[in-house]
């Protein structure tokens, strides 16, 4: 018995070799350099994303800067019509301002306030009654009486030029007072200085 005993372990002991040495064993690796590949491959995607979202982000920004600057430029043309709209009257051989004009100036002038960048040419009618001469030195002295205003206004006379159309300008045809009294008038035209 002790025979099979001693045969059963050297059988027991050649089948653990056996099984032993049947298993191969795997060869040892950095595990830094497995991850290195697919940490490579992960940035490229993380990179790929970024320069997407950076390029949606920059899309985004320019359709808000069009956006914007539409809004300023339709404000801006509104305050323009707004100015240019006004007319200043004046009674018959007058230059100075009535009453209603100075209201109308100083609206025209808290516009120029709030908007530093526009420029203003004031210009200066007559009706048709009176010497062209005349009637260019008048234009010229209502121009330049709506000037006075509004540099006292706290307008910059940098920002203000006036000029004289006489009666060459006319805004209503005719030989009525009616028509007279539309063409006794300043006016603005509008610029934005850049």
């Amino acid at each position: 018995m002790k025979n099979i005993v001693k045969i059963a372990l050297i059988s027991s002991a050649a089948c653990l070799a056996l099984v032993a040495c049947a298993k191969k064993q795997q060869p040892q690796t950095d595990p830094a350099a497995e991850a290195a590949p697919a940490a490579a491959a992960q940035d490229s995607a993380s990179a790929a994303m970024t320069q997407a979202q950076a390029d949606s982000l920059a899309a985004e920004q320019a359709r808000l800067e069009a956006e914007r600057l539409e809004a300023e430029r339709a404000r801006l043309e509104a305050l323009i019509n707004q100015i240019m709209s006004e007319d200043v009257y004046f009674d018959f051989d007058r230059s100075e301002l009535t009453e209603k004009a100075k209201e109308l100036l100083a609206q025209v002038g808290e516009l120029l306030l709030k908007e530093k960048r526009f420029t203003i040419t004031i210009e200066g009618h007559t009706d048709a009654r009176g010497t062209e001469d005349y009637n260019f030195t008048l234009g010229a002295k209502r121009a330049m009486k709506v000037k006075e205003f509004l540099a006292a206004y706290g307008i910059e006379n940098s920002r203000m030029e006036s000029v004289s159309y006489g009666k060459e300008a006319p805004k209503a045809q005719g030989e009525t007072e009616e028509a007279y009294s539309q063409n006794r008038r300043a006016n603005f035209r509008v610029n934005i200085k850049q």
